[in-house]
């Protein structure tokens, strides 16, 4: 996973048991069980971070879509794509990630997909966790990491557990959340576009960057419009499980765009990564297409409380010129 941007094994489908008497299998497709082995999901971690690495020292994109999917995969490719066009050589300055004290938030699941979170310290910074999120599309397919979000040690929440230890998938609906998990990344979209619904708290994620766009919405050398959808389906599909606080966390991504136009005789600077991502000449207008990877903290219905954002990782995908 690339977060220096605003950055295995097939799983085992069935387990056999041993009963008193006989032998009975239980099958992932139908029966209501670990959505993997806590020492099956330390070897996908471990998996994940040599590959990451070495995609990251190589700067190759094609290597990370092999253990990243989703919100983190379309970001960390795109990011990972802009660095080789402009290093083919890699990073030669490359510093490995290093994981330590790894906990598994492990739900019980019936069907696929599949998902468990890895919860890790860092060498990137201290006074923060990584949640990593895997998916597990099929028991044919391998787990890919889908969403990460760097959360710090004193926001991070603590995680419900049922009566045997596992952590509480709430999936998409039907729940006593003020928002249902499905719902948050429209519902973000949507607030962001008009401010609409009032269930965010206020933040850097929310009033500061709508506040933040309003200003840059007119300046001096240019006009910018901004548009947001939500993103969701398959590997985009949005993970909650519940906290201890009757509450919950849902992952989640949302898809942006941002159009700015500027004024006769105006020269257009751009980074290099932006400028490898960007197809056409930007001689008035500049569109750029940004990937959010996000986790909000969300509470019950009717307590009076609001979503609040505990992490959002923001990478560029695309830019076209005009």
């Amino acid at each position: 996973m690339n977060r220096r941007r605003v950055g295995p094994g097939a799983a085992v489908t069935a387990l056999a048991l041993l009963p008193l008497a006989g032998c009975m299998t239980v099958h992932g497709e139908r029966e209501n069980i670990p959505s993997v082995q806590e020492k099956k999901a330390a070897a996908v971690v471990a998996h994940f971070l040599t590959v990451n690495n070495s995609a990251n020292k190589a700067y190759s994109p094609e290597d990370i879509l092999t253990v990243e999917a989703g919100a983190l995969g379309a970001t960390d490719e795109a990011g990972l794509r802009a660095r080789h066009t402009n290093h083919p050589g890699g990073n030669p300055d490359f510093t490995p990630l290093v994981f330590s004290d790894a906990h598994y938030l492990i739900p019980k699941q019936v069907g696929w997909p599949k998902f468990f979170v890895a919860d890790v310290a860092t060498n990137r910074g201290s006074g923060n966790r990584w949640l990593l999120v895997f998916r597990h599309a099929g028991p044919e397919q391998p787990w890919k990491a889908v969403y990460v979000a760097g959360v710090a040690t004193a926001r991070m929440p603590h995680f419900a557990k049922d009566k045997d230890g596992h952590a509480v998938d709430l999936g998409l609906g039907g729940t006593d959340l003020l928002v249902q998990p499905g719902q948050v990344s429209q519902a973000y979209a949507t607030y962001l576009g008009s401010g609409e619904g009032g269930v965010f708290a206020d933040g850097p994620s929310t009033s500061q960057l709508r506040s933040g766009r309003a200003a840059q919405s007119r300046t001096a050398n240019s006009v910018a419009q901004y548009a947001d959808q939500p993103a969701g389906g398959g590997d985009f599909a949005p993970v909650a499980l519940r906290t201890a606080d009757g509450g919950a966390v849902v992952f989640f991504a949302n898809r942006h765009q941002s159009r700015s136009t500027f004024r006769a005789g105006f020269k257009l600077s751009l980074d290099e990564n932006t400028r490898a991502l960007t197809t056409g000449t930007p001689r008035t207008s500049i569109t750029r297409s940004t990937l959010a990877d996000e986790l909000v903290a969300v509470p019950k219905a009717g307590g009076g409380g609001k979503v609040t954002f505990l992490s959002r990782v923001v990478g560029l995908v695309s830019a076209k010129g005009e």
